[in-house]
């Protein structure tokens, strides 16, 4: 299995609007041979000691793949070059992180 967390920094106040897109795109990466989780998620205000400061312009995308051939078949399907195009200008960076259990 692989894991994949993907944070993107967002413009300023898009966040709300990438999110709506994102949601349209899960129904297509949810149906990908291989696929066994993918969402999106936020931070949280919490009041523990020694939390990652909250971040408003931040989404973090929490995926599983059953192996790196279907990660990498899910990053050149058609449906992500739609998404990708509808969210540029909201995006300013995006680390991914491809990690397996140990």
């Amino acid at each position: 299995m692989i894991h994949v967390i993907a944070t993107i920094q967002l413009q300023p106040g898009t966040r709300a609007a990438f999110l709506e897109e994102f949601h349209r795109l899960m129904p297509h990466v949810h149906a990908e041979a291989g696929c066994i989780e993918y969402g999106p998620t936020v931070d949280v205000k919490t009041d523990f000691a020694n939390p990652t400061p909250f971040r408003e312009d931040v989404a973090i995308i929490v995926e599983k793949w059953s192996d790196l051939n279907a990660l990498k078949a899910h990053s050149v399907a058609p449906h992500m070059d739609v998404y990708r195009a509808r969210v540029k200008d909201m995006v300013k960076t995006v680390e991914l992180q491809v990690l397996e259990p140990a």
